[in-house]
């Protein structure tokens, strides 16, 4: 009796502790990206990739922009735990410190996608999101982009004076910043507002994304003067979560987590670039519109523009001048600032 005693008290340990470690985790993510963005898509294959590789021990429920609070909100909703993670746009937090907007979109230093993620993962960038999502108690799990973005008008625009007096969507920070440094007019609207406002002339122009989520959302429509390739921004697109929540997991579940992020940015921008090929032939065979391609000289100027933004905002706080320092540490080191 007593060694049938001691087999079911066994047992009973070893299917409690199957459990404790086959630990399941639920988390609600809230995106900067509309339902329907091809984007918000790739953003859902990424949940659905951590559902599979963890065997469903990782279930995220990832909402569209605005779902639970305003697409500029959710740093701070992630902080109070009101939503466990986000994906988004890193410099809807400028207002925050300014560091985050250089760091996210330091307009001008990027012509390709892999630069900028490879600044993040071993120039220095990791480590700076870290610590500024560290302050406000997120964890930086990795970097993804929609890459290069094309620029959307209703007026043509062949260089930078063109820009002057152009009221045109743009996010707080470098990117509104620079644009109005060049003379044009930036107003702050979420990404959900762009169509309509570009349709009712609210403004005449936009910082949105890349040319293949512009020309399937329409706004070549309602702006038909894209300017293709971009010349001004490359956004970094974080997941974070909250940092308590991260601690909480497993060291396996972490590290699933960083490599299913790293397999989602890559697919994300293999799948834009070709979707953005095939883009622009559709929208150069529509008469209708017109694609323009600004000359070396313009896009020279807006750079020179846009390294002063850099200068100046390296002066208003600790974190900005740090991520300034890093950043064109980088860039020089890499020959892609003289």
């Amino acid at each position: 009796m007593k060694h049938h005693l001691i087999s079911a008290a066994l047992a009973a340990t070893l299917v409690f502790a199957g459990a404790a470690g086959a630990q399941e985790f639920t988390f609600q993510f809230q995106s900067s990206d509309p339902a329907g963005n091809p984007n918000f898509e790739y953003q859902k294959g990424w949940t659905e990739l951590v559902a599979e590789r963890s065997e469903g021990r990782i279930k995220i429920d990832l909402l569209p922009v605005g779902s639970i609070v305003e697409y500029n909100e959710t740093l701070d909703a992630v902080a109070a735990g009101i939503l466990d993670g986000q994906i988004c746009d890193s410099s809807y937090w400028a207002g925050k410190d300014p560091a985050f907007g250089l760091i996210s979109n330091p307009v001008g230093a990027w012509s390709d996608p892999a630069q900028m993620i490879d600044f993040v993962e071993n120039g220095g960038g990791k480590e700076l999101m870290q610590e500024l999502l560290g302050s406000y108690g997120l964890h930086f799990i990795g970097v993804t982009t929609p890459g290069l973005e094309a620029f959307v008008s209703r007026k043509p625009l062949n260089g930078v004076a063109d820009l002057q007096g152009l009221k045109m969507r743009a996010p707080e920070g470098p990117v509104a910043n620079v644009f109005a440094a060049a003379g044009a007019a930036p107003v702050n609207l979420p990404s959900s507002e762009v169509y309509t406002s570009l349709d009712k002339g609210v403004v005449d122009a936009a910082d949105y994304s890349v040319f293949s989520v512009n020309q399937q959302q329409g706004l070549n429509e309602v702006a038909p003067n894209p300017v293709y390739p971009g010349f001004h921004s490359l956004p970094l697109v974080e997941v974070s979560l909250n940092k308590a929540k991260w601690e909480s997991l497993p060291d396996d579940l972490k590290l699933l987590l960083e490599e299913t992020v790293k397999e989602f940015q890559q697919t994300q921008l293999k799948g834009n670039s070709e979707a953005d090929l095939a883009a622009v032939e559709e929208a150069k065979a529509n008469p209708n519109i017109t694609v323009h391609d600004w000359p070396e000289e313009e896009r020279a100027k807006f750079r020179a523009i846009a390294t002063n933004e850099w200068e100046r905002i390296a002066k208003q706080s600790p974190m900005s001048q740090k991520v300034y320092d890093t950043l064109t540490a980088y860039l020089k080191d890499k020959d892609l600032l003289k």
